[in-house]
């Protein structure tokens, strides 16, 4: 695929940026996965009924999210500007990982964009066409178009739509470039577009690339090295708004900027009426 379509984004990402098990710890790492695995088999299938349209539906969809992110080990720390209700708004931010889908669902839920490949996935695919996961083929350059109208007319419609610019999963210390294509399904509709900056640490607050899905990663694989960490904080800095304009490289350009910017001061735990605040 990658020699008949030079254009793919490609991470230069590999499987040495990730981390192997911890040392030494085995019993206490497979405790932690036995009991943090129960807990996610019991909420992953009730991952269809976010679907249902029922009032609070986005309140109970974040709380679903944290509700998994607890289960894999990981906290929520958010920060930045407040997150305003706008009437459709293209959320964007940076891709390490599958567990950005919750991270974000867990701050600003919407319909995702997200590779096609899903829809196929045994179980998971059912559950994306339940929550109406809009899916792009990035092999097929021709349905660009298709997908930027669909992302369009759910924003006129006022919904939230979240993509990821960058194409592709990167370990969160190196990043890619934000692909301009997305923007213009903002542009088309002028709607606002809401940049999210995301990173994922450690404990003691070091850039932390455990979560990330690279090179030939398999999903039982990061899932395993993700449950095995006592505790991973994933930072959300919200960024301002930016309004579409009418071009769309200026556009992608202007929110790879703000995700790109320099990182927040360390969170160490959340104080009462401080700025940076634990959600999950």
């Amino acid at each position: 695929m990658s020699a008949a379509h030079a254009w793919l984004p490609r991470a230069t990402c590999a499987q040495d940026c990730v981390p192997g098990p911890p040392p030494g710890r085995a019993v206490r790492t497979a405790t932690r996965m036995v009991c943090r695995g129960a807990l996610l088999t019991l909420l992953l299938p009730l991952m269809p009924l976010l679907a249902v349209p029922v009032p609070g539906r986005r309140r109970w969809q974040r709380r679903y999210c944290r509700a998994v992110l607890r289960c894999l080990g990981i906290r929520i720390a958010l920060s930045g500007g407040p997150i305003r209700n706008v009437s459709g708004v293209l959320v964007v931010a940076g891709h390490v990982s599958w567990v950005d889908v919750f991270v974000v669902g867990a701050v600003l839920p919407g319909s995702f964009v997200a590779k096609a490949e899903m829809l196929r996935w045994p179980a998971l695919g059912a559950v994306a066409r339940l929550v109406k996961v809009i899916p792009i083929d990035r092999a097929n350059l021709r349905r660009l178009p298709e997908v930027v109208h669909t992302v369009a007319h759910r924003l006129r419609l006022g919904h939230t739509v979240v993509a990821f610019p960058e194409g592709t999963t990167w370990c969160g210390r190196a990043h890619g470039d934000f692909r301009p294509a997305l923007f213009q399904a903002a542009v088309d509709a002028q709607r606002a577009v809401q940049p999210l900056r995301l990173s994922y640490h450690d404990r003691d607050g070091e850039l932390s690339t455990v979560p990330a899905y690279i090179g030939d990663d398999t999903l039982w694989s990061s899932l395993r090295r993700v449950v095995s960490v006592r505790r991973t904080v994933a930072r959300v800095h919200v960024e301002s708004l930016q309004l579409p304009g009418s071009d769309r490289r200026e556009l992608a350009a202007r929110c790879q900027r703000a995700v790109r910017g320099g990182e927040p001061a360390p969170i160490r735990a959340a104080a009462p009426g401080s700025r940076h605040t634990l959600v999950a």
